[in-house]
């Protein structure tokens, strides 16, 4: 952690300063990106009815996500938030790229999940079959845990790849956490907004959109406290002593 950790929060100040066009862009490609993956996850699932075949095809999104370097909402529960404890950027910042960076995986999720629909009939029942799943879990325990999981696996999957330089080393978490998270079937606000829109897109669901709105507000929610607390928090008990030095360096400057 120590070695990677001045990297982390250069990194992070970029993102933090980063305009709104290329900010709302990247979230956007991020969104058509998982848009991907749900694409073939739900072709493999509609041929094989396998579910953890289709959740290993999935990783092909969070390929796409490394190498197009475009970006996810819970991507940045790791290195924007190191830069804003090391007084590189501000709080606004951090809300303004969460807020932005959501908002445009989300749109871009709603127009991919319509174009699979149209394009693919055959996986209608996958669609509503998997979007459903995720609109019924409800506000409970058991949903706010598959979420502070999932956000938790997230988080870990940017720190593994942020521990190498090397693309061929970082493509690996991309497929392992990946698969973790969707054959875990883990609660994830961007990836499961996809699969709901893709179920509505069908006109078949048995969910509406407040069931998306109440579900996705759950998740983000989980999300943040499994990717903050679970493992960005406990890591920086790794090394409080750059923590303080950080912040003093930020402070003065």
């Amino acid at each position: 952690m120590e070695e990677a950790y001045e990297r982390l929060v250069g990194e992070g100040h970029e993102r933090l300063d980063r305009p709104l066009l290329p900010l709302l862009s990247t979230g956007l490609l991020g969104g058509v990106d998982v848009g991907v993956g749900v694409l073939i996850y739900l072709v493999v699932e509609a041929a094989t009815g396998n579910h953890l075949l289709a959740s290993l095809a999935f990783s092909i999104g969070f390929v796409a996500l490394l190498l197009a370097k475009s970006e996810l909402f819970t991507e940045n529960f790791l290195v924007p938030v190191l830069s804003v404890i090391a007084k590189v950027g501000t709080l606004g910042q951090l809300v303004r790229l969460w807020v932005v960076t959501l908002a445009a995986n989300l749109v871009a999720g709603f127009a991919m999940a319509g174009m699979i629909v149209v394009a693919l009939p055959e996986v209608h029942g996958a669609a509503v079959r998997a979007g459903s799943h995720y609109a019924h879990l409800g506000v409970t325990w058991r949903s706010f845990f598959l979420a502070v999981l999932a956000g938790a696996v997230i988080t870990l999957l940017t720190r593994m790849q942020h521990a190498t330089e090397n693309l061929g080393v970082r493509l690996v978490p991309a497929v392992l956490m990946s698969f973790v998270l969707v054959g875990a079937q883990l609660f994830h606000s961007v990836l499961d907004s996809i699969l709901m829109f893709a179920g509505l897109w069908t006109g078949h669901a048995d969910y509406g959109y407040l069931d998306w709105s109440r579900a996705r507000g759950w998740a983000a929610f989980g999300n943040l406290v499994g990717g903050l607390v679970l493992v960005t928090g406990i890591r920086l008990l790794r090394v409080p002593h750059r923590v303080a030095e950080s912040r003093e360096q930020g402070q003065n400057g």
